[in-house]
């Protein structure tokens, strides 16, 4: 089985670094030892993940390729990551640049999908903290994911941590759509299509992979706008890949709802300290994201960070 790794990366030399390393450490028990390729997409024009990528080939366990997607954005560097891989591998996987892959990682995706015959295979990314997070942060579990039994059906996934079958991928135009490069909400409206046209995905909860959460994560600010971000992204992908009056409004009223329950548990929040205030305006905010995606309105958190 040919397997091509693809890695979006921008201006994390270290954290990539790290990345390439895990990979080379893969272990293979239940799945037969793929041939491998990983490709590395530097969305810098500067490169500045080539010397990075240059030293590691040195003594990659694997053919190790390094390019440049000038265009801003992740969905155009993940783009370009397909393209370099997609006409050679029968799967891709796609992990970020900001995560550490523990040493079954690879080797439980593939198991998964040979046993479920799957299209696509979607793992756990857990929360890495650079520090101890504040209590409240902890009692929130502001940072946990959903997590289901290996072999649960998906509806969507995402791209932190997920295998693609090559032929379903590359069938797609894009696949990654270009008005989500500096959104995010890309892979959610890859996998939204996928799963509109029959694509049987599924999930393997022990392909875990590690997300780093810097310091500057750690705030209310930050995790209120990751909270409009999601209602936004989701509501926009929704819209596009289901077009029509019955899902837009569904949708709004769906934000109408997520508002409403926040602003009433804003009431009761103080007796639970900072911990039910941050739950109760995430509420809002997610609300908010969705009443905005579904007019049209996207927020492109990403914009600023790639100097746009």
């Amino acid at each position: 089985m040919r397997v091509g790794i693809c890695i979006a990366t921008y201006r994390r030399p270290r954290m990539l670094a790290t990345l390439l390393k895990a990979l080379d450490r893969q272990a293979f028990q239940k799945a037969r030892p793929p041939l491998v390729t990983v490709v590395v997409i530097d969305n810098d024009v500067a490169e500045s993940a080539r010397a990075t990528v240059e030293r590691a080939a040195v003594r990659a366990r694997w053919p190790l390729c390094y390019g440049v997607e000038p265009r801003r954005g992740i969905s155009y560097a993940r783009n370009r990551g397909v393209v370099a891989v997609g006409q050679t591998c029968d799967f891709l996987v796609f992990v970020d640049d900001d995560e550490l892959p523990r040493r079954n990682w690879l080797d439980e995706l593939l198991f998964v999908q040979a046993r479920e015959n799957a299209d696509v295979v979607a793992g756990p990314v857990l929360p890495r903290f650079d520090e101890v997070p504040p209590a409240w942060v902890d009692r929130g579990r502001f940072f946990v994911r959903p997590r289901y039994r290996t072999g649960h059906p998906l509806s969507v996934a995402g791209a932190g941590n997920a295998l693609v079958r090559t032929g379903v991928l590359t069938e797609q135009p894009g696949p990654f759509a270009p008005q989500f490069a500096l959104s995010g909400a890309e892979d959610t409206h890859l996998f939204m299509r996928l799963e509109r046209l029959g694509a049987r995905m599924v999930w393997a909860d022990e392909a875990v992979v590690d997300e780093r959460v810097p310091k500057t994560r750690l705030n209310v600010r930050w995790l209120l706008q990751r909270a409009y971000r999601g209602g936004n992204g989701f509501a926009r992908c929704e819209v596009d890949v289901r077009p029509g009056a019955r899902v837009r409004w569904t949708r709004a009223l769906k934000g109408v709802a997520r508002i409403a329950q926040g602003v009433a548990l804003l009431a009761v929040a103080p007796a639970y300290g900072i911990c039910g205030l941050v739950d109760a305006s995430a509420r809002v905010c997610l609300g908010l994201g969705m009443l905005t995606g579904v007019l049209g309105y996207g927020y492109d958190e990403y914009r600023q960070v790639h100097g746009a």
